[in-house]
């Protein structure tokens, strides 16, 4: 049976088909004109993080013949509208859950990207709420390590995963360029023919191209979440080993408490109409995460006298105050001894705070994302598109 044009075969001999040319959004992957195999070394040879680090889990002592890989690309979230620039940590990790699931669903070893794209949006110093911290400063770093972040060796035991900059990677690259083995450049292929069509399943290498959104357009189904294969919490369940000894050791201080999340900064954003007048994308955000109505929301859930840990972007000093003559308040500055030490980037900011809100007795959030949120604002969390006029009276 012919070879379709969608699949490079590496070794063999003969005529090779013409690969289709790629998108635009898709640039990193057109030197698969002169090979696809060579293209992608070429690709992780230029990489500029040079560390190296060995094959995960269960697959440890190296690749065995029969292992099948899918590779994505180079970033979380790109291909992707983020090529040119970089989501947040929530967006980035649905793209990663996706890519994990779509190689748990293929039965192959997912080729992660080693570093992960850090937002100056999203990457501001002032989020520690820390007093000698100059507001609006930004750390120095663009990305960080997976492993930063991450405990591969967690998540391999679910998806087993390879870091493109490891030297097994590389090796497994160059030995597929002296082989027969065929590199499959695929688009617009449904992950159900991957599956089963024969012609893909000895294919050393798979790149799914992905949407032109950002790869967790792939697998979102915000109608049935119980449809994915991988819980939405995998990810937030297994962070790096020194980001959950510093959650724990903030736990113990705290003892029992409860917490809220209160997201503010990059969600307030007013825009005037052709009128002048200001509007919002969540009209009641901005008067339900203020001081006096978070008190009257969360007293149904949370009596008074209780420890608050509090999380939260908003970079206004002491903007939670009032809140101290009900409730003993905490913030992830209180803990600067164990943070100091540790502590890089907002991402792992946000990753140690996200396991202390889940370790809490309540945890109350911004905006609903499941049924049986507590939430501190009725506005709906997904954008709407809808610019209307910021509501901050009780009516």
């Amino acid at each position: 049976m012919a070879i379709p044009p969608r699949i490079v075969g590496v070794g063999g001999g003969g005529r090779k088909p013409r690969v289709p040319p790629l998108p635009p959004a898709r640039t990193v992957l057109t030197a698969f004109v002169a090979a696809a195999a060579l293209a992608i070394l070429c690709l992780l040879s230029s990489s500029s993080f040079s560390r190296t680090s060995s094959l995960r889990g269960p697959w440890g002592s190296g690749a065995k013949s029969g292992d099948r890989y899918l590779y994505w690309g180079g970033r979380v979230d790109c291909p992707g509208k983020h090529c040119g620039s970089c989501a947040g940590l929530g967006h980035q990790e649905s793209s990663l859950r996706c890519a994990l699931e779509e190689a748990l669903f293929l039965g192959r070893i997912f080729v992660m990207p080693s570093r992960m794209c850090l937002s100056s949006v999203h990457n501001k110093k002032g989020s520690l709420h820390s007093s000698n911290t100059t507001l609006g400063q930004r750390w120095e770093e663009n990305s960080c390590s997976m492993e930063s972040l991450y405990d591969i060796d967690l998540i391999s035991k679910t998806v087993p995963v390879i870091l493109d900059n490891s030297k097994t990677w590389h090796e497994i690259i160059s030995r597929s360029m002296r082989s027969d083995v065929g590199v499959a450049h695929v688009q617009g292929i449904s992950r159900d023919e991957l599956k089963e069509n024969p012609l893909y399943s000895n294919a050393l290498l798979i790149n799914h191209t992905a949407s032109p959104l950002a790869w967790f357009m792939e697998c979102k189904d915000r109608k049935s979440r119980s449809s994915v294969m991988l819980s939405y919490t995998f990810l937030p369940n297994v962070p790096a080993k020194k980001l959950g000894d510093a959650a724990n050791k903030m736990k113990q201080i705290l003892g029992d408490y409860d917490a809220i999340h209160v997201r503010r900064g990059d969600l307030l954003k007013n825009r005037k109409d052709r009128f002048g007048v200001e509007r919002n994308l969540h009209p009641h955000l901005d008067r339900d995460t203020r001081p006096e109505f978070i008190k009257k929301r969360i007293a149904k859930w949370i009596p008074p006298g209780r420890t608050l840990f509090i999380a939260s972007n908003e970079r206004t000093p002491g903007f939670f105050s009032p809140l101290s003559d009900k409730y003993k308040l905490a913030y992830s500055s209180n803990f600067s001894s164990i943070f100091e030490p540790i502590i890089d980037n907002n991402y792992q900011l946000f990753m140690v705070e996200r396991i202390m809100m889940r370790g809490s007795k309540t945890f109350v959030k911004t905006m609903k994302e499941f049924d049986n949120d507590l939430t501190l604002c009725d506005d709906p969390k997904k954008n709407t598109k809808v610019w209307q006029k910021p509501v901050y009276t009780d009516n």
